[in-house]
């Protein structure tokens, strides 16, 4: 990812129309993938949890069979504007409609993956706790401030907070 000019951090108010945005790609990303998809299409991050601030990009996640053999869904994703970048061992990762401006997040992952289930697992959790997300929200905040251009900073400044609410559900893979 390194590659690409990204765009900079800044965390807006919960918007509902992410809802029907992810709405509308999931019908685009289902009519594109058909057969590969295995485990659906999943409004992930942020912007699946009503009421919590977030950065405006909608993540989707995908369950694939096979990562390896997955790679032959990248060009048919390209066709729709996605833009792939290596970025984690165990998922396709792209981005909608480029890396300076960004509006989708896409991971296509098998569902075998631990990752599969934690991420489902704490968008699941902070749905359900609103304390906890709106806890969330203050600190994807102050460190939005603080890592404006440095994303993988501002990831990895997150990870205690996600872990520490996987461990609390007997997850833990971050």
């Amino acid at each position: 990812m390194t590659d690409f000019q990204d765009e900079e951090i800044h965390i807006e108010k919960y918007d509902p129309q992410w809802v029907q945005k992810f709405e509308t790609e999931k019908l685009l990303l289902e009519k594109a993938l058909g057969s590969w998809i295995e485990g659906g299409i999943h409004h992930v991050g942020s912007t699946a949890v009503p009421g919590l601030d977030a950065k405006p990009i909608i993540d989707i996640q995908i369950g694939i069979h096979n990562l390896s053999q997955a790679k032959e869904c990248i060009p048919i994703l390209e066709k729709i504007d996605y833009c792939y970048a290596p970025y984690k061992p165990y998922m396709h990762w792209l981005c909608k409609p480029s890396p300076i401006h960004r509006e989708f997040h896409l991971q296509l992952m098998e569902t075998s993956h631990p990752q599969w289930k934690a991420r489902l697992t704490f968008r699941d959790y902070l749905r359900a706790h609103p304390d906890i997300a709106k806890q969330y929200a203050e600190l994807k905040n102050r460190l939005a401030v603080q890592y404006r251009t440095d994303r993988e900073g501002y990831t990895e400044a997150k990870t205690n907070f996600v872990e520490s609410i996987l461990a609390k559900t007997d997850i833990h893979s971050l």
